[in-house]
C-alpha cells in the first residue's frame, strides 16, 4: 500500500508533489509566523536558518505536533498567534479549492490567516537574500557551486530516503538506493580532504544535506530500507555531521523525530512501534 497514493506513479516510485504557495514577501519584521515540524527536515533546515541568521525575534516559530491526524498537521492546541488548530486552516484561506497534501515548512502571513510560501528550497534561501543580506550561507561568489551541489543532493539524498522509502515496487526501491548510496560516496571521498561542502565555510549547502544526515540512522537506514551502511559506518560523512551537530545539534527533537515517522507512516510501519535506539550519546561523544 502507498503512503501517499497520489504522488506514486504507475511503476511504484514516489514523486513528490510540487509546492502550491511560492510568493516570495518583502522582509516585514512580526508579519509572518514559520509554522514547522521538528520532525520534517525540510521544516528542520528553515529552523536551522533562522537560528544562524539570527531571524528568531523577525519571524515567530510555529511548532506542530509530531502526530498528523486525519486532517494533516495539527497544532499542539489551537496556535496562540493564527487561531488555528490545524495547518490546513491557513492552507484554506490561501486556497479554498486546495487539494494537496499540507506540507510544512509553510510562512503564513499573520495579517490574513493565509499561507504565503511552502516553498521550501526558496523559504531559506529568501532567509539569506531578502531579510539577512549579509549572511554567509548563500554568498554570491560560491552560489554557482552550491547551487552545483544542492541538485544532486535533493534528488539523490534529501529526497531520495523518500523516494526509497516510499516505493511500492522493487524496481523503483532498488534504483532510489543505488542513486542514495551513489550520492551518498561523492560526499564521503569529497569530505576526505574539505571540512565542508563548498569551499572553508558553512553554506546552504551543508544545512540541506545535515537535516538528512541527522535523522539517518535513526529513521531512514530501517524504517525506510536504506540499509547498506549507517552514518556512523562512513568515517568522513560521520565526523562531518558530528562536527555540524555541534553548531545547531540543539534543534535536533529525537522524540519528535521518531514518533512521527515510525506513528504516522502506518503503511510501512503498521504497529505503530516506535525503535528504542540509536543512542542520541553519540552524536557528542
Amino acid at each position: 500500500m502507498a503512503q501517499f497514493s497520489q504522488e506514486t506513479s504507475t511503476t511504484g516510485a514516489f514523486v513528490r508533489q510540487p509546492n502550491r504557495f511560492t510568493a516570495r514577501p518583502e522582509p516585514e519584521p512580526g508579519r509572518y509566523r514559520l509554522v514547522v515540524s521538528l520532525a520534517c527536515p525540510w521544516a528542520h533546515r528553515a529552523v536551522i536558518v533562522r537560528k544562524l541568521l539570527g531571524l528568531e525575534d523577525a519571524i515567530s516559530l510555529a511548532v506542530v505536533d509530531p502526530i498528523r491526524d486525519e486532517k494533516g498537521w495539527r497544532f499542539q492546541g489551537t496556535d496562540p498567534v493564527l487561531g488555528i488548530d490545524h495547518l490546513k486552516e491557513a492552507y484554506d484561506k490561501a486556497d479554498g479549492n486546495y487539494e494537496g497534501r499540507v506540507t510544512v515548512p509553510a510562512l503564513v502571513d499573520t495579517t490574513t490567516g493565509e499561507v504565503v510560501t511552502n516553498d521550501y528550497p526558496q523559504i531559506t534561501l529568501d532567509f539569506s537574500l531578502k531579510w539577512r543580506p549579509e549572511s554567509t550561507l548563500y554568498p554570491e561568489h560560491l552560489r554557482q557551486e552550491i547551487d552545483a551541489w544542492i541538485e544532486p543532493i535533493f534528488h539523490h539524498v534529501n529526497n531520495g530516503v523518500y523516494k526509497a522509502g516510499f516505493a511500492t515496487s522493487q524496481e523503483a526501491y532498488e534504483e532510489a538506493y543505488t542513486a542514495l548510496f551513489t550520492g551518498l560516496d561523492r560526499i564521503e571521498e569529497h569530505l576526505t580532504d574539505h571540512t565542508y561542502l563548498v569551499g572553508e565555510q558553512l553554506t546552504e549547502a551543508d544545512i540541506r544535506l545535515w537535516t538528512t544526515l541527522v535523522r539517518f540512522d535513526a529513521v531512514y537506514h530501517g524504517h525506510f530500507k536504506c540499509n547498506r551502511n549507517k552514518l556512523t559506518e562512513m568515517p568522513n560523512l560521520w565526523a562531518y555531521a558530528k562536527r555540524l551537530y555541534a553548531q545547531f545539534g540543539d534543534t535536533v527533537d529525537w522524540d519528535h523525530i521518531k514518533r512521527h515517522y515510525y506513528v504516522t507512516h502506518h503503511g510501512i510501519n503498521p504497529t505503530g512501534i516506535v525503535p528504542a535506539g540509536p543512542d542520541p550519546e553519540v552524536w557528542t561523544r
